[in-house]
């Protein structure tokens, strides 16, 4: 896999919509840092590790939604500074590839 930034997600310009089994979080774009394989965000609450989550990212460029499904594989922190959390998007459709690579070769994209 590969860790290629995308992005920070205030370049999305919209909240990323970030849900786990009984946890949804609308995040604020600071706070959030996309990349090809997966994303990293701030969270007011702990996730545990290997919990599969879904994530909703918004395009600034024509408004579709890329919906990606993956796991955690790192979380951080504590409940007085907030966690880091980490995770890698796991079978993506080709569809939401497309749209990320798009994103990629975009002003949004870095390198």
């Amino acid at each position: 896999m590969s860790a290629k930034k995308l992005g920070s997600a205030d370049s999305l310009g919209q909240p990323v919509s970030v849900s786990a089994r009984n946890t949804k979080l609308e995040l604020s774009t600071e706070s959030v840092s996309v990349h090809k394989s997966g994303i990293e965000f701030r969270s007011p609450t702990p996730f545990t590790e290997w919990s599969e989550m879904t994530v909703a990212l918004q395009s600034p460029l024509d408004g579709s939604k890329v919906a990606c499904n993956g796991v955690v594989v790192a979380c951080v922190g504590n409940k007085h500074a907030g966690y880091h959390v980490s995770m890698l998007f796991t079978d993506m459709t080709r569809s939401a590839q497309e749209r990320l690579s798009v994103l990629a070769r975009s002003e949004l994209g870095v390198g």
